[in-house]
């Protein structure tokens, strides 16, 4: 056992609410101290960080690791279809947006499709530590090929948060994880609506996130799948500059009366922090919704 570290008492974060049943090796009596349970499989180079309640994510210490992007794409596809019993996760790297998605929907069934090795195998680990084996299927492979998702699959809700650059058009940074979570070594927001589309349920909803700056790619994407965007809201990082990302909300043409198949409501910018620095308070409320206090 000489690869498993030993947690400190407050160092890993147990959320202050809890949906559902506390996940086997999370709650107390593994070697539990102070309420903290000390003794998590986290092998060198890794670390376990908590990520919505009391689920936690295993991510490399060098490698890609979750972004308020993916907290805030699971945030918002789940606050948009809050009943969704089928969930899928396009590009779905170590977890991120899909166990954030999973702890708010506590009665959904996950299908999470990913092509890297070592994303797929940190994606395991973190279901099975959290209690998620039972709903949260990870399939290993790159989302594109027709024979990851079977053509009669159909899910509630599609979640997505692509890579945003084509390949060689900035620094790709000095580990594989990231370079083909940044850049669109595996298809682009083009390839995820047109699969999201195809496997969205009747009245089904596609969210992601993508660059505001790059809205035009956005919409040429969702007309291209016979999509419609139904909701997008901007994301300010600091109060007082411009809009960074935003988020996404598309759904079948077909599925909507005509008066819809040209409008998107534009919501008011989300604000992450205000001008001098600190959480601002609608996003200390989007905090609470996935499971930390502000």
């Amino acid at each position: 056992m000489t690869d498993r570290k030993r947690y400190v008492p407050g160092t890993h974060f147990r959320g202050w609410a809890r949906p559902g049943v506390i996940p086997p090796g999370v709650g107390p009596g593994n070697d539990d101290v102070n309420g903290v349970d000390t003794v998590a499989d986290v092998a060198p180079g890794e670390s376990l960080d908590s990520i919505s309640g009391h689920f936690s994510l295993f991510q490399l210490r060098d490698g890609h690791r979750f972004s308020t992007d993916d907290v805030l794409t699971a945030w918002y596809g789940t606050s948009w279809v809050p009943s969704a019993s089928t969930v899928l996760d396009l590009g779905s790297g170590v977890g991120s947006v899909g166990m954030i998605a999973a702890w708010r929907l506590p009665g959904a069934t996950f299908v999470t499709v990913e092509a890297q090795d070592e994303s797929v195998r940190l994606a395991r680990k973190s279901a099975a530590y959290n209690g998620l084996a039972h709903r949260y299927e990870i399939r290993h492979g790159d989302f594109r090929d027709p024979a990851i998702i079977g053509a009669d699959e159909r899910f509630d809700l599609v979640l997505g948060s692509p890579p945003y650059f084509p390949p060689g058009s900035g620094a790709e940074g000095d580990h594989p994880q990231k370079v083909q979570c940044r850049f669109e070594t595996r298809g682009d927001i083009s390839d995820y609506a047109h699969v999201a589309l195809r496997h969205l349920a009747s009245g089904g909803v596609f969210a992601c996130v993508f660059p505001e700056n790059q809205l035009p790619r956005v919409e040429a994407a969702a007309i291209a799948a016979g999509a419609v965007i139904v909701r997008r809201r901007p994301v300010v990082f600091r109060e007082g500059d411009d809009a960074v990302i935003a988020l996404f909300v598309m759904m079948r043409a077909t599925d909507l009366p005509d008066s819809m198949r040209q409008r998107t409501w534009v919501e008011p910018p989300l604000i992450i922090r205000t001008a001098d620095g600190a959480v601002h308070p609608e996003y200390a409320a989007v905090k609470l919704a996935f499971g930390f206090p502000p």
